[in-house]
This record gives C-alpha cells, sequence and structure tokens, in this order.
C-alpha cells in the first residue's frame, strides 16, 4: 500500500499559488488539500500550477454554513459540483450541522452521494465540530444507519468534544476507524483541538492516542489490500496555532510542526 501526503493550503494563502507549488514538492508533499474559487480563471491558474509542479488534489469543502436549511442545501450541492468539475483524486468535506436532526443532516450526506455518483468523485465527509460529525457517540449514529457513509478521520475533534482521549468509547472510535478513507493528522487534547507542538514530550499522550487510530487505520487498509492510503498533516493556522499575547507572534511554525507530521508518518510505516 502507498501512503500519500497532502499539504493544507491554510495558513499559506499568502504565498502565491507557483511558489507555494514549488514549496509543497520540495517538502516531499504528493499533493494538496485546498478549496476551489467559483471564478474559472482563478480556478484553471490553480489546476494548473498544480499539474506543472505535479501535485495531486484533494478538493476540499468547508464553506456551507447557511442556517436555512433548503438555503444549505443549495449551497452545499453549488460546491460540490464546482469542485468535482477539477476532477480531483476525491472531494472532503465538512458537512451538516451539529444542531440539524439526524433527517436533514442525512439528506445532505444523500445529497452528497448522488453528487458522487453522477459526477464520479467520490465524497467523504471529514469528523468535525459544528457538523453533523461532532462527537465520537452522535457520528456512530450515522454509521449504524448510512451503510456507505465514507469519512475523513480527524479525531482531535472529538477528543476535544468528549475531553476525554476517548477510551470510554471504543465502540465507536473503532466504527469510525473502520468507515476511514482519509486521515487528517492534527494532534487534539482534552481541552483543544490542537496541541501547541507534537514535538515536545509533555504531549507525548495525546500524540501516542492519535498514532495508536492511525495504526489501525493503516492496518485496517493493508488487510483490505487497499492500493492507496491518503493523509494532510492539518495543524492548522491561527486561531488554532495559539499565539504570545502582545506580540501576537506563534509560539511555533505551523509550516514546520506539518512537515514533521508527515515525515514522522513516512518513517512510521516505512516497511509498508
Amino acid at each position: 500500500m502507498k501512503l500519500l501526503f497532502f499539504c493544507p493550503r491554510w495558513g499559506q494563502e499568502h504565498t502565491d499559488w507557483d511558489s507555494f507549488c514549488q514549496k509543497v514538492k520540495h517538502a516531499g508533499y504528493d499533493g494538496v488539500e485546498v478549496s476551489l474559487p467559483y471564478d474559472e480563471q482563478e480556478k484553471n491558474d490553480i489546476l494548473q500550477s498544480l499539474q506543472h509542479h505535479g501535485l495531486l488534489l484533494i478538493a476540499q469543502h468547508w464553506e456551507t454554513v447557511e442556517k436555512d436549511f433548503a438555503t444549505h442545501c443549495q449551497q452545499f450541492e453549488q460546491r460540490l459540483r464546482n469542485l468535482a468539475s477539477a476532477k480531483p483524486l476525491f472531494i472532503n468535506t465538512q458537512t451538516g450541522k451539529d444542531y440539524y436532526p439526524f433527517e436533514k443532516n442525512a439528506q445532505l450526506i444523500a445529497l452528497a452521494d448522488a453528487v458522487a455518483k453522477e459526477t464520479g468523485v467520490k465524497v467523504v465527509h471529514e469528523t468535525h465540530r459544528g457538523k453533523f460529525s461532532f462527537a465520537a457517540h452522535v457520528a456512530q449514529q450515522y454509521f449504524e444507519k448510512i451503510e456507505g457513509l465514507r469519512i475523513t478521520l480527524d479525531i482531535s475533534h472529538w477528543v476535544n468534544t468528549a475531553e476525554t482521549f476517548l477510551h470510554d468509547q471504543q465502540e465507536a472510535v473503532d466504527l469510525a476507524i473502520s468507515r476511514t478513507d482519509h486521515i487528517h493528522s492534527r494532534v487534539g487534547y482534552t481541552e483543544g483541538p490542537q496541541i501547541t507542538d507534537p514535538r515536545a514530550p509533555e504531549w507525548k499522550e495525546a500524540l501516542d492516542f492519535h498514532l495508536q487510530c492511525w495504526d489501525k487505520v493503516v492496518a485496517l487498509k493493508q488487510q483490505q489490500n487497499a492500493a492507496v492510503l491518503t493523509i494532510t498533516p492539518e495543524f492548522g493556522a491561527p486561531p488554532y496555532l495559539p499565539l504570545f499575547p502582545y506580540t501576537m507572534q506563534p509560539l511555533v511554525s505551523q509550516w514546520d510542526v506539518n512537515v514533521f507530521m508527515m515525515n514522522l508518518l513516512k518513517a512510521r510505516y516505512v516497511d509498508l
């Protein structure tokens, strides 16, 4: 099985696309995970830059936040179709709202499935606070009722939401792992979705928990003879990234932390 690593555009928006892609390629990533604009010229410029530097694309959706459900559905579908038109490897979407009832979130999941079938572009749903999948025990209900539901596992959100390392929710975690097709390798802790620095020894418990979850995903994919597993190290920019008070300077380099996470996992799974 081959591991492919993707760089988040998040936090690098100030860098022009050609320079960004050159930096991503040099760091050893295989591609980029990013949303795409509606403007066709701007979208084509991004896609051409990725192609020029030999980088793959995971399309990312997060923008649909409208409360009114009918409007939300319309905007959600428009976003997915816009992303699918670029023919990415797949679309990773933050879907629904935590306060929508099951039936409405399930309708959005079904809508994503319909777009995927029509366009031929797979859609997976990211575990994320504020969305249908905001907590392990809630997401478990969706897994049990929607057989084909596939996810991007970002378990840092669940750790934060539960204020535990989920040792008392192992059934929900294992079910999520069985539905995982993509990993966001950010490390959370019981009071936040992002530790300050995974290189620091004080965060060993948090890092080890996440590594154990990712190990299970990798092992399962190997058992299933999967050809590829994709991973995006997604330590985020401020406000995820803590800043020093008054100076507002970052405690660590977001770029360096994500490269560290990529290289840590490359070394951990070198024998795949």
